[in-house]
């Protein structure tokens, strides 16, 4: 039985075998994972059949360019949705969380950069990094660390990055910006940890080893559950995107935006409620035109961290005592880094 503490993992004896989800989980593995693709595709079929053959017929012009902005952010976000949900399931189901506590230096103050460093080429969403990250706490790795990477995984993996680049393309230097703020604050919050984070603050479930036949329905069930659940996110978030853009007073919006320290505020605060998935979010941030490029690194940054979806998920996983002061920690971080980076680079 291993003996966890903020600081670190003492006496842990595991197996190297990855952590999957049980095998009820749900439907048999090889008819999961193309269900959940084909789904995608006909969502994508559908938004582009209304915006070709409906919108034109609709005479109302706010409507219409709501439904614009609404099928824009969409189809441009699904790829890299369906794309990263795939390689996260895989990296969840085939790869020994042993290997990481080996890859990993022993100090722990040296172990949380370099696990925030991991997750930038370890593509996965926001959903995905709770479970891992409980499964290389479970498997002897330092939490501290593993909160980095829980934090930096989502936000600057590469599939990340390439969206961030398409999305504001002409613009590399947004890209440069969200790496950098984004790693800053991944490992400053687990450095914090690390020095004040206590034992009974944190809840680390218990893992059972996993067979070769539950690796490939722990892969379909992860791959379904991240598309279902972060489409409907993507849906949900480019729907208020909208929304913003053709009901709220431009007015209105051009004061927020033309308050520096406000805009950045007010974006991160709107990370948080709208939960988009970290391979979509960027085509949303481009849709917000009023605010500075400054409050949408905020955007960028606080949005694969900490949002609605990933504190019910964090309390969930680790308890309620973890999530209300890791959730508060993270988003300051957020908005400091944020507007320090965005300062420098931008």
């Amino acid at each position: 039985m291993a003996v966890v503490s903020g600081r670190g993992v003492a006496d842990a004896t595991w197996s190297d075998e990855a952590d999957l989800p049980p095998p009820e989980w749900g439907r048999p593995p090889m008819a999961a994972g193309p269900r959940a693709v084909l789904g995608g595709v006909l969502v994508a079929a559908v938004l582009v059949a209304g915006r070709v053959l409906v919108a034109p017929h609709v005479r109302f012009p706010r409507l219409q360019g709501w439904a614009t902005v609404f099928v824009a952010i969409c189809v441009q976000a699904l790829p890299f949705l369906v794309f990263g949900a795939a390689v996260s399931a895989a990296i969840a189901s085939f790869v020994p969380e042993g290997f990481w506590r080996r890859a990993l230096p022993r100090r722990p103050a040296l172990a949380v950069p370099a696990a925030g460093v991991a997750g930038a080429v370890l593509p996965g969403c926001e959903c995905a990094s709770v479970p891992v990250a409980s499964g290389l706490m479970a498997r002897g790795v330092t939490p501290a660390a593993a909160l980095a990477f829980l934090l930096s995984s989502p936000a600057i993996n590469p599939v990340v990055l390439v969206a961030t680049a398409v999305a504001f393309r002409g613009h590399p230097e947004m890209v440069a910006a969200r790496f950098v703020a984004s790693l800053l604050v991944s490992v400053v919050a687990g450095w914090v940890w690390l020095r004040f984070g206590r034992g009974d603050w944190l809840r680390i479930p218990a893992r059972a080893p996993a067979t070769r036949t539950r690796r490939w329905a722990g892969f379909a069930a992860a791959l379904r559950h991240d598309l279902l659940h972060t489409g409907g996110l993507l849906v949900a978030g480019a729907a208020v995107a909208a929304t913003l853009s053709v009901l709220v007073p431009a007015a209105y919006m051009a004061r927020v935006a033309g308050i520096p320290w406000l805009s950045v505020v007010v974006l991160g605060v709107l990370a948080v409620v709208m939960s988009i998935c970290s391979e979509a979010d960027a085509f949303v941030a481009t849709s917000l035109t009023q605010f500075s490029t400054t409050a949408k690194l905020a955007f960028l940054v606080i949005g694969p961290m900490v949002d609605l979806k990933l504190i019910a998920l964090q309390a969930g996983t680790f308890g309620a005592r973890f999530a209300l002061r890791f959730a508060p920690l993270t988003f300051l971080l957020g908005i400091g880094v944020s507007a320090l980076v965005g300062r420098v680079l931008l």
